[in-house]
């Protein structure tokens, strides 16, 4: 691939992009276009006249699955059977013919390095990029495909770079215009172990940020790869060409190599003890990411292609275009999952629910034959290095099942996956707590910044209860509570009073210690079992989950997951039908309770502006440039 602006021909000419010649705001209203073209599976859109701006855009170039797989056409396949091989290197010899193209994709792994490129073409200011805003409380424009390049301070070299999606605000809050830009990144990433180093060597960060070039440095960018694994290497393979750096040092003598091919690069540093706050940010969970203390980068150049055209996303509650990377990464690297963790054959992380919110896992029991009663056993060691792994640490709710009891089980049909679990739970055993530990950095239902709790459920055996398609005449709601709905076989969701204040920027993310909410809901399980047999009632209705409206968290299995997960910590919000505490393990004789209303401590939802809205209804109604894809 030449460049981008070629691509976008090729893309045009096969049908899947189409030329924008209306002039698009890029603050708010092509976001929106974006996420409306998106969810009707429509084509990338190509904005040839952003409003103050010189540089074109395009949204929506990962927006389907079939597209993504298109951009890499020429070496997908080729990129799955060197995987293969990594997974079992003795295939080569049984099937040569089928491994021919193993010794090329090795090849492309190398980074090239070259004195220059079209990168190099101009130098220009912050000011200049399109200064796109996804949502109206957004604290400013952020570059949201971005392309952030670091080194180990104490492992100079490509070898041992770090290539992150990691999102950058362009401007407000208090940057200085065109000299400070915000960078924020979450824990479990490869830039913080750089930048811990450099904090430690009191020196500071040098920091490379690309937009643009060939898709595959995007997707190489969020690819969950081994510590200490390149991510130019994979983004090499995919794009079936060597990925070029250049040295050439910047005015002040920083010669962090730049990706020559890249549309746009933002050259700078990170000084120690330098942060402000970032944000905030509509974020891929459905919530605002609040302000929050990130490192500052200090510009010290901006330069673009002569041709360069700006990439962009938006994220929100899923899905989004962000969620063909979660598919793209599961075609690529399935295979290897039980190599990394023995004995795990699946792991799906929903991204309806906002993907590291809920983990779904098949694993197998194998210490030794099952008992007449059988119980989780090599499943929580399997659950234990799941969450050792990475991003996947980051879960708050991991569903481990067993494959010997159901073969064809896929983690990728959520609702049957969760019926599976459903029918075999044990909630006086299967329930493992971690307490006071590490979450997204995005996940607001927790107790502070990166703090939370998370919850295994492993179950195993055959069914143990028939789940309940009927509200049982035995089930009697509290007052104040009301509207029970099935979100699922055996899930009843409740909508429960509502829970003040809600949810404000200006609200800091810590959960008061003996909340009214959490009085109530323990009333609301005492009430349940008095007025009910429990051990009864979880034999058809094993899971209760209060939310602030059943209709809408009962109306799709999307809105179910979303709402669930994303706004419950596990450790303050489980709660049990009969409850007790037995050598320090915590479960119930009844249905578990699940408070996912919206909280005080939580962030705002997002929400469209309702100018914005209007002024892109027109452009869809009948007649409209929108008209052909909405």
């Amino acid at each position: 691939m030449s460049s981008l602006r070629q691509l976008m021909i090729e893309l045009v000419q096969a049908g899947h992009a189409v030329r924008w010649e209306h002039e698009v705001d890029g603050r708010l209203e092509a976001a929106e276009i974006q996420r409306r073209v998106y969810a009707r599976s429509g084509p990338a859109i190509w904005f040839t006249r952003v409003k103050n701006c010189r540089f074109e855009a395009v949204s929506n170039l990962f927006g389907t699955i079939e597209r993504a797989r298109y951009l890499f056409r020429h070496s997908y396949e080729a990129v799955r059977r060197a995987i293969e091989l990594k997974i079992e290197p003795a295939a080569a010899l049984r099937q040569p013919w089928r491994y021919w193209s193993a010794p090329f994709t090795a090849w492309h792994m190398q980074p090239k390095l070259v004195r220059g490129g079209p990168v190099f073409a101009q130098r220009i200011n912050i000011g200049d990029l399109p200064q796109i805003q996804s949502w109206p409380g957004d604290g400013g424009p952020f570059i949201t495909l971005p392309q952030v390049f670091t080194e180990d301070p104490r492992l100079p070299g490509l070898a041992h770079s770090n290539l992150g999606m990691y999102r950058v605000q362009l401007s407000g809050n208090s940057y200085a215009q065109d000299r400070e830009i915000g960078l924020h990144y979450q824990i479990h990433r490869g830039i913080g172990v750089h930048h811990a180093a450099a904090l430690a060597n009191g020196e500071p960060l040098r920091v490379n940020i690309f937009v643009g070039g060939h898709p595959a440095m995007s997707l190489a960018a969020v690819m969950p790869l081994p510590e200490g694994m390149s991510e130019l290497s994979f983004a090499g393979a995919l794009a079936g060409e060597r990925i070029r750096m250049a040295n050439r040092a910047t005015p002040s003598g920083n010669n962090l190599p730049v990706y020559a091919d890249a549309d746009f690069c933002i050259r700078g540093v990170i000084r120690p003890g330098r942060n402000l706050p970032e944000g905030p940010f509509g974020d891929h969970l459905g919530y605002y990411s609040l302000a929050h203390d990130f490192p500052v980068l200090e510009v010290e150049e901006v330069l673009a292609r002569k041709d360069a055209i700006w990439p962009f996303t938006v994220v929100g509650r899923p899905p989004q275009e962000d969620t063909t990377f979660g598919q793209l990464i599961h075609e690529l690297t399935g295979p290897i999952i039980p190599t990394v963790v023995p004995g795990v054959q699946q792991v799906h992380a929903v991204d309806a629910a906002g993907v590291h919110p809920l983990l779904l896992a098949v694993g197998s029991e194998r210490y030794m034959p099952f008992h007449a009663n059988p119980q989780p056993q090599e499943l929580l060691t399997q659950a234990c290095a799941i969450l050792g792994q990475g991003q996947m640490s980051l879960a708050k709710y991991l569903l481990i099942a067993n494959q010997a009891d159901d073969t064809a089980l896929d983690t990728h049909d959520e609702g049957a996956f969760l019926q599976h679990i459903l029918k075999r739970v044990d909630w006086r055993r299967d329930l493992h707590f971690h307490t006071c530990t590490t979450i997204d950095t995005l996940d607001y239902s927790g107790d502070g910044l990166n703090r939370g709790s998370k919850v295994v459920i492993a179950a195993v055996g055959p069914p143990r209860r028939t789940l309940a398609t009927q509200v049982p005449t035995e089930l009697r709601l509290p007052e104040g509570y009301s509207s029970p709905r099935f979100a699922l076989p055996g899930v009843i969701a409740v909508s429960g009073p509502p829970i003040q204040p809600q949810p404000s920027f200006q609200q800091r993310p810590e959960q008061p210690i003996a909340a009214t909410w959490q009085q109530t809901v323990e009333r609301f399980c005492e009430q349940l079992k008095l007025s009910s047999r429990p051990e009864e009632l979880v034999e058809q209705i094993p899971l209760i989950v209060i939310v602030d409206d059943s209709d809408f968290a009962s109306r799709t299995l999307g809105n179910f997951l979303w709402v669930t997960f994303t706004r419950s910590n596990p450790a303050a919000d489980i709660y049990g039908v009969g409850a007790a505490t037995m050598n320090k393990h915590w479960g119930c004789i009844g249905p578990l309770v699940i408070d996912a209303r919206i909280k005080p401590h939580h962030a705002p939802p997002l929400i469209e502006d309702p100018a914005v809205s209007k002024r892109v209804d027109a452009l869809a109604a009948q007649g409209g440039p929108l008209a052909k894809w909405l």
